[in-house]
């Protein structure tokens, strides 16, 4: 059962927790629960940025050193992709972020990359986990704010799926309405 389809239906919803402990106290046996993310992580420390200055780095030929409007503060970043470029809205991931490709997982932090600080990173579609291309940074559209939730703009699902040990006589607790009339019920107690 889905916790976010049940606050579809229900005005007011406790915690995952609590909502399983009260699932279980009315006789819908919750055998465990786990998060559900359409993109592992689900973005969080992800945002919209503005590319505010972008030169080439004086120790690196292939290397560029930004500045980037987060929304809530300017960020130095060493950004190595080859489509960088001043005034761009791009996806930046900011210090103590982590982000998954794949198997691999990356946890940000503040450093010095020939020199130039570095305090975040301009991400590519592959380093989001939104796809596999690593052609470049993921170029945004002019007119979403800076600031913006990477999550909100891509959408990311976040849901905690609850499993339920269901015995024959509760037909009516196999579907969300029925186990969220039956939650409703709970919370009226």
């Amino acid at each position: 059962i889905s916790y976010n389809w049940l606050k579809e239906y229900i005005n007011y919803i406790p915690e995952p927790e609590e909502c399983a402990q009260i699932l279980t106290d009315i006789g819908l046996e919750v055998e465990g629960f786990e998060k559900f993310e359409s993109v592992k992580g689900g973005m969080e420390g992800v945002v919209v940025g503005q590319v505010l200055s972008c030169i080439p780095h004086p120790n690196a030929d292939s290397l560029s050193v930004t500045t980037v409007n987060t929304g809530t503060e300017i960020l130095p970043i060493v950004c190595g992709a080859p489509n960088v470029a001043k005034g761009q809205k791009v996806a930046v991931a900011v210090v103590g972020t982590t982000l998954y490709m794949g198997d691999d997982e990356l946890k940000l932090k503040k450093v010095k990359i020939r020199g130039e600080v570095s305090e975040g990173m301009i991400c590519a579609e592959d380093e989001l986990g939104l796809g596999s291309n690593h052609d470049g940074i993921l170029i945004l559209d002019k007119t979403i704010a800076v600031g913006t939730p990477g999550a909100k703009v891509f959408q990311i699902e976040c849901d905690e799926v609850f499993e339920i040990g269901l015995t024959p006589n509760r037909a009516d607790a196999m579907s969300h309405l029925g186990t969220a009339r039956d939650l409703k019920a709970g919370l009226l107690q």
